[in-house]
């Protein structure tokens, strides 16, 4: 999406641009759900994959970003990351030793895309950095056991690192892309969480989705983003939102208070907020400050 023509050809101001929400199921490669965020509306696809895609057997999708999607291929050792509106597509091979990936994230910028992969084979955690640009993996450890054991959904990338929630003792981490290096945000957590969640926007804002409550039972979800102190050099969350009772009491008994289920991300100035067990979707409208729920 970062093409100098694609850019000029289907700029934000233009009518013609639309951006949307990929659904898929392991078992239907071929056919997927979009849901179009300028007519609200969801539509069938049959997406014309290439031949090494089109089989639910032999390929599985993991990831996208910016219009591309990531696959694995597993009989043939390797990735595949196609771009849906190119129809081309990139062979990305193993690293060396074979591994279990508990977790994949892609990542699409202006300057390519890159790969990361967490990886516990034998007794070491290790993560794994593939970059476009140079064509080869790179290799860190010091990975915590603590987070490869509760990595419930893919990194949210921003300011140039990937972010990620950890399990009761509630943490926010992040690996930087560049340098390998591990460390744990600063900024210190609400009380009384239930369930942590990021989301960014990639650049800009960093929001925290979180349930309050007790006991495990969460009695209200808010969001805060994450501020910075130029002063103190500190971060810290500040609340600027809180979901309805109605749809916080609705969203909750979906769940079944069983918060490993939730997933969010980041849409086009939306933030997103999903159950796998359920087949709607919630959203929040950042700019309106207003919630809605996608129709099934």
């Amino acid at each position: 999406l970062f093409t100098p023509h694609f850019v000029s050809k289907h700029s934000l101001s233009s009518a013609s641009f639309s951006s949307f929400i990929i659904l898929s199921h392991p078992q239907s490669v071929q056919k997927c759900s979009l849901f179009n965020t300028g007519s609200n509306s969801w539509c069938e696809l049959s997406l014309s994959l290439p031949r090494v895609l089109s089989s639910p057997l032999s390929s599985n999708l993991l990831s996208s970003s910016n219009g591309l999607l990531c696959f694995s291929i597993p009989r043939s050792s390797c990735f595949v990351v196609y771009n849906l509106l190119a129809k081309s597509l990139r062979r990305v091979n193993f690293p060396t030793c074979l591994f279990d990936n508990e977790s994949l994230t892609l990542v699409s910028t202006d300057n390519g895309f890159q790969l990361f992969v967490l990886s516990s084979a034998g007794s070491s955690n290790q993560a794994l950095v593939y970059s476009s640009t140079v064509c080869s993996w790179r290799r860190f450890e010091g990975s915590t056991q603590i987070l490869s054991e509760s990595c419930h959904q893919k990194g949210v990338f921003y300011n140039g690192c990937l972010f990620f929630t950890t399990l009761e003792p509630f943490h926010v981490v992040y690996f930087h892309l560049e340098s390998g290096r591990w460390e744990g945000s600063t900024a210190v957590l609400p009380r009384d969480l239930t369930f942590v969640r990021v989301a960014s926007d990639g650049y800009q804002k960093l929001y925290l989705i979180a349930g309050v409550g007790t006991s495990g039972i969460s009695r209200s979800i808010k969001i805060w983003e994450l501020g910075k102190d130029e002063d103190q050099g500190v971060d810290y969350w500040v609340e600027v939102e809180t979901l309805p009772e109605m749809i916080c009491r609705k969203f909750v008994s979906v769940c079944y208070h069983n918060y490993e289920h939730v997933y969010c991300f980041w849409h086009q100035g939306l933030i997103c907020l999903c159950c796998y067990t359920w087949p709607e979707m919630l959203y929040f409208k950042v700019s309106r400050g207003t919630w809605h729920w996608l129709p099934k």
